[in-house]
């Protein structure tokens, strides 16, 4: 079966969705089938994917591709129609084999009402039984239809019911971090935010009402894997000091508070196997990551990832040009380390 991984975290500009992206593409690279969700609003990562800007060019795409996003594939179950969930029509990427899209929508904000009325177990429960379960089910017909290895989802950064129902569905998850006081103030925050999710979903999992649901939750627990501290200003391949201070601070909060939290809710993967898969230089630090600075621009302009921008692609000459070679083959042995320690993590 596909293993599902969570992006997650509730502060933004944490470059959650290339981070997604690139990540998703190494493993391909490593030889996985990889699906990337994206079920953030905003469609950045769909944007990114496709080259679509604007509301306009995201309905033209789906009217002529035939391609499924993922609210039209789940309105059988948000709309209360009688048609079963199939799987969805997913984007394969035409240069990258094993790499596939199922894109987002604008509209996906409007499953938080139904979903938050499923899990206060309020309403009418045989219109709402079967939504808890309906995305998990239609990321799972999916996964076997397409014979993926990994979905990765490119969640939202709020706290909101349809991304508690996210990360509850996941087998894995991982939370991206820049170096500043508002990411950890949001670290601060998911010690709360996560065990919260974990017993209403734990209800949900054991509650009559749900017991004849078409759609099922899943019964197991979305495991920790780590953080990716990102987004800072290197020297010598290391952070500046103000970058620095803010990732020891942020690791310390990590491994102080938010896992004793996550351990006490059975949602983190043993101490032990992290520190046999990845060499951090703090527990649940799979890795740090520098600022793309500006081979985002061509990324993005090119639909590739950073690490497999060519010199052509690169458009710069002279020293720009060989620092930012240089800069593309580092990330691209940062994003093998983080491809295969991830496979470690999840195996």
């Amino acid at each position: 079966m596909a293993k599902k991984i969570a992006m997650f975290n509730h502060k933004g500009g944490v470059s959650k969705t290339t981070t997604t992206f690139n990540l998703a593409w190494k493993l391909t690279e490593l030889g996985k089938r990889v699906l990337m969700i994206d079920a953030d609003p905003q469609c950045n990562l769909t944007g990114l994917c496709l080259s679509l800007t604007n509301d306009a060019n995201f309905e033209d795409f789906y009217a002529r591709s035939g391609v499924t996003n993922l609210k039209t594939a789940l309105d059988p179950v948000f709309t209360g129609t009688p048609n079963p969930l199939v799987p969805a029509n997913c984007y394969q990427f035409p240069n990258r084999e094993g790499l596939y899209l199922l894109p987002g929508h604008i509209n996906v904000s409007d499953f938080d009402v139904p979903i938050s009325i499923a899990q206060e177990l309020t309403g009418s429960l045989k219109f709402v039984q079967n939504i808890p379960g309906s995305i998990n089910h239609l990321i799972q017909i999916t996964a076997d239809y397409n014979n993926f290895d990994y979905v990765i989802i490119d969640m939202s950064p709020s706290v909101s019911a349809t991304n508690a129902n996210l990360l509850m569905l996941s087998d894995f998850f991982i939370i991206p971090c820049s170096p500043d006081y508002f990411c950890n103030m949001a670290i601060s925050s998911l010690t709360s935010v996560l065990p919260s999710w974990n017993a209403t979903y734990s209800n949900i999992k054991t509650h009559s009402a749900f017991k004849d649901a078409l759609y099922k939750f899943p019964l197991t627990t979305p495991k920790f894997i780590g953080t990716i501290q990102q987004r800072y200003r290197p020297r010598n391949g290391d952070p500046v000091k103000s970058f620095q201070a803010w990732i020891d601070i942020i690791n310390q909060n990590v491994v102080s508070r938010l896992v004793p939290a996550l351990r006490t809710n059975n949602m983190i993967i043993d101490e032990e196997k992290f520190g046999e898969v990845a060499s951090p230089e703090e527990p649940y630090n799979i890795i740090n990551i520098s600022d793309f600075n500006s081979l985002i621009a061509q990324s993005q302009k090119y639909n590739t990832p950073i690490y497999r921008l060519t010199e052509e692609q690169i458009e710069q000459r002279g020293n720009v040009l060989d620092n930012m070679t240089a800069s593309r083959d580092s990330f691209n042995s940062t994003f093998d380390i983080l491809g295969r320690t991830v496979i470690g993590l999840t195996t």
